[in-house]
């Protein structure tokens, strides 16, 4: 699924679920490349990685990903995952990132997050993972993009985890965030999760398929 147009015409933001879209796997490659390349190289976030490209749990077969390219040269991406899923199997079963922190299964990410167990429903979903190149200009464009695919599969809310910045970005954008929790912190910065109401129609682009 493509979504656009965006600041520059050669630039496209794709909406990618494996293994539907396993002719697009070259971006979801690139992506998780990007993220190993920012969060462990650059951030010193201690992640699993392996081979170049930081991947978890939550990355698996029914997760989607907005990533925006330029002629498929990766300039950023987000990962959408909605909360009614389970990954894993045996003793621990994970569902999303928020979540499973709150649950205390994520070493390292505080436990405190939320004042309340978050959801686990078909119309919630969850975006991690967010990241860019710098001066790409598109994290706005993905977060926009986000939303456009949300509403498109019938998502009614979308919970996030990021910075206090973050939060009054997505005021900005139009949103009404509302937190779960307090801001938080652990040796990786600051955080807070917080919910959003996807906004009904709220398309600055066309979707193509």
């Amino acid at each position: 699924m493509i979504i656009g147009p965006m600041s520059s015409p050669a630039v496209a933001v794709e909406a990618v679920t494996m293994p539907g879209d396993i002719r697009r796997y070259d971006l979801v490659a690139s992506f998780l490349k990007m993220r190993k390349e920012v969060f462990v190289e650059q951030k010193a976030w201690p992640l699993f990685h392996a081979d170049g490209i930081e991947f978890e749990q939550y990355d698996t077969f029914d997760t989607t990903y907005i990533i925006a390219h330029d002629s498929g040269k990766v300039l950023g991406g987000a990962r959408l995952r909605r909360t009614d899923r389970r990954a894993g199997a045996g003793s621990i079963c994970y569902s999303y990132m928020i979540r499973d922190a709150y649950l205390g299964l994520l070493p390292g990410m505080p436990m405190n997050l939320c004042h309340d167990l978050p959801p686990m429903e078909e119309t919630t979903w969850e975006l991690t993972r967010l990241v860019a190149l710098p001066g790409s200009g598109v994290v706005e464009r993905i977060l926009e993009a986000a939303n456009t695919y949300l509403y498109t599969v019938g998502a009614e809310r979308c919970l996030f985890l990021g910075s206090p910045a973050f939060l009054r970005m997505a005021s900005r954008l139009g949103w009404s965030p509302k937190a779960l929790g307090d801001v938080v912190g652990n040796d990786d910065g600051r955080f807070v999760a917080f919910d959003c109401a996807v906004i009904p129609g709220h398309t600055t682009c066309n979707i193509t398929r």
